[in-house]
């Protein structure tokens, strides 16, 4: 078993998404923005370039011509005009650049490279974005559908890491995420914990390139794609309206990479599919002796499941260190999981709904700053806190006694939702990732007990209108909620 360990690690090193650290650290900032700027210049200094052929050229810059991108996708110099062979041959500024942004690695100290910070919040790999991207332009060009999409964004780096950590826990069998030095001026990213090969980032980029690219080749056929430029900004650039949220919003936006990933893909035998994906690594690499590790079912079947818990069961949740939280005074409290209740909130101030990132992370950081100096506790008192831009933020989280609800803060959560719903409602969508997604994940992944409760603030204590009057009637029709 050793020996295939090792001979699996060498396998997977020839990969876009191998851990080394060989690298210099890019100075450029990582924001998409910031990217999508540098696409854009390259655009408008070769008009009537296709957005193809500047993909090919990307993949060419970043050094992705691996053996299954090429059987998929043809070889990145496979261009037939001459603006995109001119192209090709990016300036000595625009190759270091985009070089640094797509090249995907993790190195010694944990800093995660070829990722980008998004508007939303969230961080994402470029190299699997850009492919899944590709093959959907492929396939637009070609008229025929999207060949190799899942393999190339989601297929390869979940199959491998299944496969090279089977002595572990499955739950630790992908991520972790981790947190910017800067989210103004986003530089380095470091992750949380020891990488695997599917880092969250890497699955983020993989959903968004299998969402993108299904919509490039799903258009119709008289409607040429856009550029590349736009087709980044109209999907992680975008404003939501105070009233609605994400409720009303039609396009396809990078806060709902979670569910509409999930529409597309859960029509799919995952497992066969992966399995397919590994086969042609192997045939490919012709290492097909590996396929006699009789383990290999099972642990791609347990890494989707775990896969499917942890990125289409559970909501996104924005860590602690990105909004930038304060640290907690003083020495937390565990809970005793499962837990038993839920306790409904509304923030009541901030009083309205919180619609970006930059936004809810000003909010949070309001209340901490109000419950730990004015109130003297030792942290912002939520367990988690819900904003309309599509995220739940972390609080106190699963793991540690919150100061939500008086004489109950070590029986249930607190999950608080920002605005004041006195009068109103929150965007469904805000609503649905409490009573659905957080539940569900709370309840598959052991922190709240199968037959749990939800109360309103305003029931456990008799001081508080908490979580207004048109909140609280919404919840008495929710299922689990108690009178």
């Amino acid at each position: 078993m050793a020996s295939f360990r090792l001979s699996l690690f060498i396998l997977v090193s020839s990969y876009c998404f191998t851990l080394i650290s060989c690298r210099p650290t890019g100075v450029h900032l990582r924001s998409m923005e910031n990217f999508i700027h540098a696409v854009q210049q390259v655009e408008e200094s070769n008009l009537g370039l296709s957005p193809l052929a500047l993909v090919r050229a990307l993949r060419r810059t970043a050094g992705h011509d691996d053996a299954m991108t090429i059987h998929f996708l043809g070889a990145s110099n496979n261009l037939t005009d001459a603006a995109a062979l001119e192209t090709a041959i990016l300036n000595a500024s625009s190759f270091s650049f985009f070089d640094k942004a797509i090249h995907h690695i993790v190195t010694d100290s944990g800093e995660e490279r070829g990722v980008a910070l998004t508007p939303d919040g969230t961080t994402v790999a470029l190299a699997p974005l850009l492919l899944g991207i590709e093959a959907g332009l492929k396939a637009k060009l070609e008229a025929t559908a999207a060949s190799g999409l899942f393999s190339l964004t989601l297929g390869r780096p979940l199959g491998l890491s299944f496969l090279s950590l089977q002595d572990i826990p499955v739950s630790n069998q992908m991520g972790p995420d981790g947190c910017w030095d800067s989210v103004e001026r986003p530089k380095v990213f470091k992750l949380s914990w020891p990488a695997t090969l599917a880092t969250d980032a890497v699955i983020n980029g993989g959903m968004d390139g299998i969402i993108l690219g299904t919509d490039i080749s799903q258009l119709p056929k008289s409607e040429e794609p856009r550029a590349l430029s736009e087709i980044l900004k109209e999907y992680y650039s975008f404003n939501l309206h105070i009233s609605q949220g994400l409720d009303t919003l039609s396009k396809h936006v990078s806060p709902r990479r979670r569910e509409i990933s999930r529409s597309i893909l859960e029509r799919l035998d995952l497992q066969k599919e992966v399995m397919d994906t590994l086969e042609l690594v192997w045939r490919l690499e012709k290492t097909e002796w590996i396929a006699l590790d009789t383990g290999i079912n099972k642990a791609v079947k347990e890494g989707l499941e775990a896969f499917v818990h942890k990125y289409w069961d559970c909501p996104q949740i924005i860590p602690r260190c990105q909004w930038r939280a304060k640290a907690h005074k003083g020495t937390p409290i565990p809970l005793s999981l499962p837990l038993r209740f839920l306790y409904v909130h509304h923030t009541y101030e901030p009083s309205q709904p919180c619609l970006s990132f930059p936004e809810c992370s000003q909010d949070m950081r309001a209340m901490q700053h109000f419950h730990q100096e004015v109130r003297n506790w030792s942290d912002i008192g939520y367990s988690f806190v819900v904003g309309s831009d599509g995220y739940i933020y972390e609080g106190r989280g699963w793991n540690l006694l919150g100061t939500h609800t008086r004489g109950h803060n070590n029986l249930g959560f607190g999950v608080s939702i920002i605005g004041n719903y006195t009068s109103t409602l929150p965007s469904r969508h805000a609503m649905d990732l409490l009573r659905h997604r957080l539940t569900r994940c709370a309840v598959d992944g052991g922190k709240l007990v199968a037959n749990y409760t939800i109360h309103g603030h305003r029931q456990m204590v008799n001081y508080t209108a908490c979580p207004g009057d048109a909140l609280f009637s919404e919840i008495t029709h929710w299922d689990h909620f108690s009178h």
